[in-house]
């Protein structure tokens, strides 16, 4: 039976188009990854599951401007998606080579209890079953950024320094070990937690630290959903409400429009509520954690919030950045963590003191040029300064990044 629609058929040809390939790319931006996860969830196959939801989006242009656009879009695309991997459950290829096939009870219909008018969020079991232990470590992560929150292979790499070709190897294999080990689509006890746990936080945190700049709306708060979600789904685990404290202290800062520093924020810009909210979440984590060391998110997201408290003390505690970095150096020494290090040592200590900090082999990575042309600027070594500025302004790819990059440059130039 076709769902009723909201646009009528024959209401313009065009506008019809029009409308039909809105309210597609809508529900591919926002719902995409979701249903990926609904319908793998049936059969542990992901490559057959974003396969057929294609064929279902595909579809949807194909009809959609004709039929009208039905008032359930992801029912739509569930039902039609979920036929497509009946067919080729039942087919006589599929009986022999999918865990379909070979299940006990295989005359059963996987896919009958889905429902499509109540499809439920299974993005967090998908998450786990993307750490499970059987997947290649290097693959877990970014297998998470692309199934469950929707990256594509290209951006993948870009954020790993790898081929494109070679990123979407291990992605395809990695799907092709779900399906062939029968991995279930499940949150797992504690038992098992230690092991998986890393790769869902980190595919979280990438995808707030590649969103940051991106509306609250998006995937950036698609990002803290899931943190929150995942920290009141695992309840006492320290480093999960640590994380849900980074992304929303993240995004109490405005993220569109004018790059600005945040030391040159106005605190009067930032989302109060926002930040009270982050900081609960962070004294929750510090309390589960109790004697033992902060973990990195909980240092990260401690960072974040003597960085806001600015709003309280009218001043940057330099000092206490400083100690902070110091013990995330001694957990998480990343290339971007020493960068951010040597950028507070340079308030605390003098801009000598921070080019002296900077990290070796950070050539390649736009925050360490402007980092380091920040240092230089500070420290009146105006020429290479300029030279800093210019090989950041070439590495940049946020164009209202550049543009700041720009401005700053031109204030060297003209002293």
């Amino acid at each position: 039976m076709t769902p009723p629609s909201r646009t009528p058929p024959g209401a313009g040809a065009g506008g019809g188009r029009d409308a039909a390939h809105a309210a597609a790319a809508h529900a591919a931006r926002e719902s995409f990854a979701r249903l990926v996860a609904v319908l793998a969830a049936r059969t542990g196959d992901l490559a057959l599951a974003e396969d057929a939801l294609a064929d279902a989006f595909a579809a949807a242009l194909e009809r959609w401007p004709s039929s009208g656009i039905p008032d359930n879009p992801e029912g739509w695309l569930i039902t039609v998606a979920r036929n497509r991997q009946r067919d080729v459950w039942k087919s006589a290829a599929a009986r022999t080579s999918t865990p379909l096939g070979e299940a006990d009870g295989a005359a059963e219909d996987p896919f009958e209890a889905i429902d499509p008018l109540r499809i439920p969020d299974r993005r967090l079991e998908l998450c786990f079953t993307c750490a499970h232990p059987a997947i290649d470590p290097a693959a877990r992560t970014p297998l998470i950024l692309q199934a469950v929150l929707g990256f594509d292979a290209a951006h993948i790499a870009a954020a790993y320094a790898v081929p494109t070709a070679t990123m979407a190897q291990r992605l395809t294999r990695a799907k092709r070990r779900i399906a062939r080990a029968r991995i279930p689509f499940v949150v797992p006890d504690r038992r098992d937690l230690p092991e998986r746990l890393p790769a869902v936080l980190e595919a979280v945190y990438g995808c707030s630290a590649i969103t940051w700049r991106d509306d609250a709306d998006s995937l950036a708060g698609e990002a803290r959903h899931l943190a929150v979600t995942l920290a009141r789904l695992l309840d006492r685990e320290p480093e999960a409400w640590a994380l849900a404290a980074l992304v929303t202290l993240s995004l109490a800062r405005p993220r569109s429009g004018p790059y600005v520093p945040l030391e040159e924020q106005s605190p009067a810009t930032w989302d109060a509520e926002l930040i009270d909210e982050g900081e609960a979440h962070l004294r929750r984590a510090a309390a589960l954690r109790g004697p033992a060391a902060p973990g990195r998110f909980e240092l990260e997201a401690a960072i974040q919030a003597v960085h806001l408290d600015r709003r309280r003390t009218g001043a940057v505690d330099w000092a206490a950045l400083r100690t902070l970095y110091s013990a995330l150096l001694s957990v998480a020494p990343s290339l971007g963590a020493r960068v951010a290090a040597a950028a507070v040592v340079g308030r605390t200590d003098g801009a000598p003191a921070g080019l002296a900090a900077l990290p070796p082999g950070g050539e390649s990575f736009q925050p360490w040029w402007a980092t380091r042309a920040d240092l230089l600027r500070r420290a009146g070594r105006t020429g290479e300064a300029e030279l800093a500025y210019s090989r950041a302004i070439e590495l940049a790819r946020d164009p209202e990044v550049r543009a700041f990059l720009e401005a700053r440059r031109a204030e060297v130039r003209s002293t």
